[in-house]
């Protein structure tokens, strides 16, 4: 029994940001909306910042130069939020480790 596989064509045709939602059409004809929430920089950001994106990575990467935010499609389509917050990475670095003070007698 033979099957009919479809081309998937994963790259960027147009993106789309609302209040509260990332909406990216595939060349496909796929959309992907996620929440706004799970991308902080575009979250903070205005409308006119927003609007100002490019596609990037041979078509597969969505790139915002206002807002210093990068995003693939491949992460769309898993389904994977932004990574945590500056804040956690610094958490999650080995801590460096102090001299000890000498103390005069």
């Amino acid at each position: 029994m033979g099957t009919l596989a479809l081309s998937a064509d994963e790259r960027v045709r147009d993106v789309r940001v609302s209040e509260d939602a990332l909406t990216v059409v595939l060349m496909d004809g796929r959309t992907i909306s996620v929440p706004l929430v799970w991308y902080p920089r575009l979250l903070s950001g205005t409308p006119k910042q927003r609007l100002n994106w490019k596609v990037c990575a041979a078509g597969y990467g969505i790139h915002w130069p206002d807002l210093d935010e990068d995003i693939s499609t491949e992460g769309l389509l898993r389904g994977a939020p932004a990574p945590a917050a500056s804040g956690r990475r610094e958490a999650n670095r080995p801590r460096r480790r102090q001299k000890a003070r000498r103390t005069q007698a």
